[in-house]
């Protein structure tokens, strides 16, 4: 393909996006309004912590196929460790039950049948209960195909639906939420093991792609914030910035991977879902590495304001997704810390003195974009009505919700429409 690729927006779904034709042999040119990449799957320097943090907790799993991919045209598999078995751990604080989920490696789940294996106090009917699931309309939530009440619902449903979908059972696609799950955990145990960034989200997902982006011939330019678009028949003749206006020559291609707030204020008469789900995330700095180390190194916590909790050395990261739904997320940060903290050392049978060095509260007010079944059919296509312009981004409508999967696979989708519909020189 003669000319380059503008690509607009260096998140996950940017990054994926520029990877895929910089392998492929196209210029490629990558903006980000932001003065790093990555957007919300990143790590920082927290000098309040003293600590390299991600900016949120990510769960990949080895069904991830778009992004374990991607980690290995980076270069980056090795950055990624597991369990050699599907295995996640729950407490539930109220009754103090532990258990684990544990799904067989093959496709056939007779691990519903082992109790050492399936939630407490569920049987096979339980379970079966679910499969409307997969034969969702459009119009279904996950409260339409499962049921509602139960244990199943509280020790299963209920958590799964708000980590992946970041919302409540009642307000998410049962669609997606089934994409999700036929990829995962209907295949097989092999499909589910979690994977974990031992070094954090940067150096697994965004260092290594910035270096074979720029190895590979590309431009990176941070700082460079997107105002808007100017069109002339049917095609984008230059990038808008803030400080700069860029031509994009006859021969040139553009890839907009923006959030919905900014696909809206760059291309107004486009329909896009509002961003919502505010996810609130903790970090606690201990004064010495957490032993023994949990295996695998996170928990899921029911009956408590904490959701999970993942544990890296001496920083313990706690997650409460759907935090605006549930009212977590405008409690005073102290006293809020206060909370989450007791509630880790039941989680993590820590003794009752243990205290933490350092703590924060970081709160992503839109890290979602609305996935309910009605705002999901609003969800924009990759080739867009101009003939040079294409998008990429979670909110695009790839079948997946709003996950670092989702994301990367919009990117694929985008560079192999360029690819396809524009050739490779």
């Amino acid at each position: 393909m003669s000319g380059v690729c503008h690509i607009v927006g260096a998140g996950l779904a940017g990054l994926s996006t520029a990877v895929r034709l910089a392998s492929a042999g196209c210029a490629v040119a990558l903006y980000e309004g932001a003065g790093q990449a990555g957007g919300r799957c990143r790590s920082y320097y927290d000098s309040k912590l003293g600590r390299t943090i991600d900016n949120g907790n990510h769960l990949i799993v080895s069904g991830n196929r778009s992004a374990l991919s991607y980690l290995e045209e980076i270069g980056a598999r090795d950055q990624m460790s597991g369990g050699l078995e599907a295995c996640f751990p729950f407490v539930d604080l109220a009754s103090g039950e532990r258990w684990a989920v544990r799904p067989n490696s093959g496709p056939v789940p007779w691990w519903v049948l082992a109790r050492d294996r399936r939630i407490p106090g569920t049987g096979l009917w339980d379970y079966l209960r679910a499969a409307p699931l997969a034969l969702s309309a459009a119009r279904h939530s996950v409260a339409d195909r499962v049921p509602g009440s139960g244990l199943m619902a509280e020790r299963f449903w209920d958590p799964l639906t708000i980590a992946v979908m970041n919302a409540p059972a009642e307000s998410s696609s049962a669609r997606l939420l089934w994409s999700v799950l036929r990829e995962t955990f209907a295949r097989g145990g092999a499909w589910c093991i979690p994977l974990f960034a031992e070094k954090g989200l940067g150096a697994a997902f965004v260092d290594p792609a910035l270096d074979h982006i720029r190895a590979a011939g590309g431009a990176i330019v941070l700082n460079k914030r997107l105002t808007g678009l100017t069109f002339l028949d049917g095609k984008v003749t230059a990038l808008c910035f803030r400080d700069e206006t860029v031509a994009v020559a006859p021969q040139d291609k553009v890839v907009l991977a923006l959030s919905p707030a900014q696909l809206a204020a760059v291309m107004p008469g486009l329909a896009v879902p509002q961003q919502s789900g505010v996810i609130v995330n903790a970090h606690f700095v201990l004064e010495r590495p957490v032993s023994p180390l949990p295996s695998p190194p996170f928990i899921g916590v029911l009956n408590a304001a904490v959701q999970w909790i993942f544990v890296r050395g001496d920083v313990v990261s706690i997650t409460i997704s759907a935090a605006g739904v549930l009212g977590h997320d405008k409690k005073i940060e102290q006293e809020m810390l206060s909370l989450l903290w007791h509630e880790v050392i039941q989680a993590l049978n820590m003794d009752e003195a243990t205290e933490f060095v350092s703590g924060r509260i970081v709160t992503e007010k839109r890290a979602t974009f609305d996935q309910s079944p009605e705002a999901a059919q609003k969800r924009p296509k990759t080739m867009t009505e101009f003939r040079n312009l294409v998008l990429a981004g979670d909110v695009v409508d790839t079948g997946l919700p709003a996950t670092v999967e989702g994301a990367i696979r919009s990117g694929e989708a985008a560079a192999d429409a360029i690819l396809r519909n524009w050739g490779v020189a």
